[in-house]
């Protein structure tokens, strides 16, 4: 356990990332957190800010670091939507095992009751939604194989989240890369970012919630009338 805390703790670290297999460990963590069920505490909106940062920070010239950029935002997404593809073959094949197993300190079922609770109220959007929200990102493309959900539907959804989830981050982190205040502050502004990521997710489902509520009685009160 103390490993993995630790584990966790450099990921914050653009220097040990860099030192401990950079490119390849990002394609890692980004493909374990969308794909693999156990991977929902990585932290993956950190890690693609970190990679912006690390580009950033490169000995290269102005068009070879927006290359590099790209190049980058390419891969990751790439591992993103695989993960996401694997959560949904897991999902549409083993999801009936998942929902029977025992909580324990590492998985949930919780978890899968969320994210089904997500993408019951978001529909499609969710896949690209579920992108922006710790564990639900995790989970949403399970849940999506256990309902069975079109696959060419999902794969259009999942293509599109992942470009802009990877996109918008890595490129923020990009532009503040270079920053001596985000470089002394990181810890804050990634907190910042995590927050900054969710935040309109979690409104605009509060507001649609909301708009969902007073729709009703609006409807309730043409039928009375039309009755009168």
């Amino acid at each position: 356990m103390e490993a993995l805390l630790d584990f966790l703790n450099n990921l914050t670290n653009p220097d040990w990332i860099v030192a401990h297999g950079g490119l390849y460990l990002l394609l890692f963590i980004v493909f374990a957190e969308t794909g693999i069920l156990i991977g929902f505490f990585l932290p993956g909106d950190p890690i693609l800010f970190i990679a912006g940062i690390i580009i950033a920070n490169l000995t290269l010239g102005p068009v070879d670091s927006v290359l590099t950029l790209l190049y980058w935002i390419a891969l990751i997404s790439a591992a993103g939507i695989v993960g996401n593809f694997v959560g949904y073959w897991c999902g549409k094949y083993f999801g009936h095992r998942l929902l029977r197993m025992k909580d324990n300190w590492l998985f949930k079922k919780e978890y899968i009751f969320r994210a089904q609770e997500f993408y019951d109220k978001r529909g499609g959007m969710a896949i690209i939604l579920a992108r922006f929200l710790p564990v639900v990102r995790t989970f949403a493309p399970i849940v999506a194989g256990i309902v069975k959900m079109d696959f060419k539907k999902f794969a259009l959804y999942n293509v599109v989240g992942g470009i802009l989830w990877v996109g918008s981050l890595a490129t923020l982190g990009y532009l503040l890369g270079e920053n001596a205040w985000v470089q002394r502050n990181l810890e804050y502004v990634i907190m910042a970012i995590v927050f900054l990521a969710t935040a309109p997710v979690l409104l605009k489902l509060g507001t649609g919630a909301g708009k969902r509520k007073q729709a009703t009685p609006a409807v309730e009160t043409e039928t009375v009338e039309e009755e009168c």
